[in-house]
């Protein structure tokens, strides 16, 4: 099979480049080797709820997902931040109030962040997309490039878009050879967030906001070490989520690490805390088409993204790199991944005169 431009990786670049072909009426190929569309972006369901275990917010100043947002006629609403924070030091001593730094001003999306990408799948034919289509191996041939997949099947195109995290990219293997700085350029950049578990408490109401907490905690003991209100813009249910602080070799026993978190909400949220209906632990470091182990020990401060000089250019524009870690100012958050895709449409549709 031959197409135009075949995109490697559906999350929101994939999927907003797909969309962006679709639009202009373009050959395309989108394929992703997990047996879902999103990639970072996915949701874990309760009573019709989506909860995020993925990314969860945009801000004011990031024009692009405030216009898809709209676009899809998908509805915003604030991350919730009335009440008192609260504080737990090294030994459980918890204090509230303190006037410690919130998502103030951050954006949810009802639905979750997974109804964007759910929203932008629908709009594709189902001819365009391949799922659990894992790429193997990619090679020039006759003026083109083949894609074999885990299956055996190769597909043929004019350019290839790796929509996919750097360093997944240089795990692929290349014929003729990217140039060892090109892949080392690659492995150099950190898959945002890759290294990260982050748990969903799930309650029937937010509980904590009828004695004047936001939802908010930040904590020295752990195990999560930052915390923040998730329930739905509704209030229907209550929901609590939280980043791991423990690397990712000290997360292999989910039963004990599941046991100590459900302490910790009951040490930063009182009794209450005890009775949630569900608790999810999505453990990026270990999902295969997210992270390398390079990724395990994640960066704990934002990098400096871009796409890297070396990895620019490859195979005559027909190799392109893509995915929020390539965008320059906004690398790493959904923004970038809009970012990366205006540069790709720009880049295919190539100089103006």
């Amino acid at each position: 099979m031959d197409t135009s431009t075949l995109i490697l990786g559906g999350g929101l670049s994939g999927l907003s480049l797909a969309d962006a072909l679709e639009w202009r009426g373009q050959d395309y190929v989108l394929a992703d080797a997990n047996d879902r569309f999103g990639g970072r972006i996915c949701a874990t369901t309760h009573d019709g709820e989506r909860f995020d275990m993925g990314p969860t917010w945009f801000w004011p100043g990031q024009p692009r997902m405030a216009a898809l947002v709209e676009r899809l006629g998908l509805q915003a609403f604030p991350q919730y931040c009335q009440g008192a924070q609260t504080y737990e030091d090294h030994v459980g001593e918890i204090q509230r109030g303190r006037g410690l730094a919130s998502m103030q001003g951050a954006v949810r999306v009802v639905g979750g962040m997974s109804a964007v990408t759910d929203a932008l799948e629908r709009r594709l034919p189902d001819s365009r997309k391949r799922l659990n289509a894992e790429a193997r191996h990619i090679a020039q041939q006759d003026g083109k490039v083949a894609v074999t997949f885990a299956d055996g099947e190769v597909l043929l195109a004019k350019r290839v878009v790796l929509a996919l995290p750097p360093r997944l990219s240089a795990g692929l293997s290349y014929d003729p050879p990217l140039s060892p700085e090109a892949l080392s350029s690659m492995e150099g950049v950190p898959t945002w967030m890759a290294g990260q578990a982050k748990v969903m408490a799930i309650y029937s109401n937010p509980f904590w906001r009828a004695i004047g907490l936001s939802g908010d905690a930040m904590s020295r003991l752990g195990p999560m070490v930052e915390i923040h209100d998730a329930s739905p813009a509704d209030g229907r249910l209550g929901a609590l989520f939280g980043f791991i602080g423990l690397p990712a070799f000290a997360r292999r026993d989910m039963g004990h690490l599941r046991r100590n978190v459900i302490t910790q909400f009951g040490r930063l949220f009182g009794a209450e805390a005890a009775g949630l209906i569900a608790l999810d632990i999505k453990d990026w470091a270990y999902d295969t088409f997210t992270a390398t182990p390079a990724d395990a020990f994640g960066p704990q401060v934002q990098p400096t993204y871009g796409l890297p000089p070396a990895a620019t250019g490859l195979w005559g524009n027909r190799l392109v790199l893509s995915g929020s870690e390539t965008a320059p100012k906004f690398g790493g958050l959904l923004e970038g991944a809009l970012e990366a895709t205006e540069m790709v449409v720009r880049l295919l549709d190539g100089p103006r005169t």
